[in-house]
């Protein structure tokens, strides 16, 4: 992956005024911001200059946010693509669904720009530990999950999970600091197929923490929306 000084970053936002005011804080940060006020815009702009991050506004002319970050999803050039999303505190179900579209992580209007920074920053680290490891194990404190083996420890003590607390577990581990919706959890670990409610994902959660409770402040409820694991154990 690129170095900060490299990294480009294309700001997808209708309203130039927080357009420019986002484009200073990250120049002054590093990084390469350019700026697209439409979504149609935007998507020629992916296609010709190949950002690293795209910072999507949900509220745009022509093509909304979320067409936006489908039509991103579909092409396999551009599937991986990380996307911060930008919403307003009103579009919860926008938000929902830009997550379920495969948004990496999203911030609230009005915003800290420094905030956002911040953001930015974190999802790049995120993506680079991803990139680096060929993953035969997952790591989180003195938590140890071995992938091939099927076990956790804490401590170096086992700790008994059936295997959809350990599915869970997993993917919170492998997306560290991203929210993570009760749909896309129900959907990675008990499959598409799943009929059950959602509270499923409540119970589970709350045995995983019964039988770690260190992960009871690690594992955050994000309300209306899901779960996250913090960044930090």
């Amino acid at each position: 992956m690129a170095s900060q000084s490299t990294k480009k970053i294309l700001i997808v936002e209708d309203e130039p005024e927080i357009a420019q005011l986002v484009k200073h804080y990250l120049e002054k940060e590093g990084f390469r911001p350019s700026i697209a006020h439409t979504g149609v815009e935007a998507l020629k702009l992916i296609a010709s200059e190949h950002p690293d991050l795209v910072i999507l506004d949900l509220m745009l002319p022509e093509m909304d946010g979320l067409e936006v970050c489908k039509s991103i999803r579909q092409k396999p050039e551009t599937a991986l693509l990380p996307i911060l999303m930008l919403t307003a505190k009103n579009e919860e179900s926008d938000t929902i669904v830009g997550l379920e579209l495969g948004a990496d992580d999203y911030v609230t209007k009005p915003f800290s720009p420094r905030t956002l920074v911040a953001r930015v920053k974190a999802l790049f680290r995120r993506l680079e530990r991803t990139n680096e490891q060929k993953v035969t194990s997952l790591t989180y404190g003195l938590l140890h999950m071995d992938l091939i083996r099927h076990e956790v420890t804490v401590k170096g003590k086992e700790v008994p999970l059936t295997a959809k607390e350990f599915g869970l577990l997993e993917h919170f581990l492998r997306h560290p600091g991203r929210v993570l919706t009760r749909d896309m959890l129900l959907n990675a670990v008990w499959g598409y197929d799943y009929y059950g409610t959602t509270r499923t994902v409540d119970v589970h959660v709350r045995r995983l923490k019964v039988k770690m409770p260190f992960l009871d402040e690690s594992i955050v409820s994000v309300k209306s929306l899901g779960y996250k694991l913090s960044d930090q154990p």
